[in-house]
């Protein structure tokens, strides 16, 4: 089923039904920093994560996987190599992927190397304010600015997922998390406005749920996974706060 209309919490509750259901497979090219956090909140929301950036493997893996994140967080030649590669398999073989263009704003290497991805047309585009001020037009692919609000635009349909906590910004690998929940959304619904938000919209959901038993950031690290495996669709349909413009 596609949602081409703008996107609304009852059917962010019906995908994140169909994510467990499913429970697609997600690659991840994932800043090493944050790959156990990422893989354990993938699976946690009902997908299977994989996280190997070796060479030999890597067009094996995303081969058999539904869906690739990339994230540029501790890129180093031999990584760059890597990503180059999984996203000709992806692209190969008609696969959504998301770009998560970490820290471009810091280096001019990686941004030109972030535009060079961009150019091969990533499914969703994923960042920061400083980040996502970097890019200008990139045709059809979804840009999404991440913030206090998520803010998401495909060209004809704006919205804004108005979900989340602060404590969000005080753990580290929160954002790289959720471009890891939109990709399992994605591999789900090809609509990737809907796919995108019903994600940033379980997420926030999720933190939000996590914040009440949390005392801080370290607590609600864990009750924010936590939180994301408990999440039920009618929890997310009833909760979600998603606003949208034409």
């Amino acid at each position: 089923m596609t949602m081409n209309n703008s996107p609304t919490p009852q059917q962010a509750g019906d995908l994140l039904a169909r994510v467990r259901a499913r429970r697609p497979r997600v690659h991840c090219l994932m800043n090493t920093v944050v790959q156990k956090f990422v893989a354990d909140g993938i699976t946690a929301i009902g997908a299977i994560p994989s996280m190997t950036s070796s060479p030999d493997e890597i067009v094996g893996f995303v081969s058999k996987a539904d869906v690739l994140v990339v994230n540029l967080g501790t890129l180093d030649a031999d990584r760059r190599k890597v990503i180059e590669l999984a996203v000709e398999v992806a692209n190969d073989h008609g696969k959504p992927w998301v770009l998560d263009p970490v820290h471009s704003d810091y280096s001019p290497v990686r941004l030109e190397f972030a535009k060079t991805l961009i150019a091969r047309r990533p499914t969703v585009l994923r960042g920061n304010s400083a980040e996502m001020a970097l890019f200008g037009d990139i045709g059809e692919t979804l840009k999404i600015e991440t913030g206090a609000h998520d803010r998401l635009t495909d060209g004809a349909r704006t919205g804004t997922v108005r979900n989340g906590h602060r404590w969000m910004a005080d753990v580290t690998g929160t954002g790289c998390l959720s471009g890891g929940v939109i990709a399992a959304f994605l591999a789900v619904e090809p609509d990737a406005m809907a796919a995108a938000a019903a994600a940033l919209a379980a997420t926030g959901v999720a933190a939000e749920q996590a914040a009440e038993h949390a005392r801080g950031p370290g607590s609600f690290a864990v009750a924010f996974l936590d939180a994301l495996s408990a999440l039920t669709p009618d929890e997310l349909s009833l909760h979600g706060r998603i606003d949208h413009e034409i």
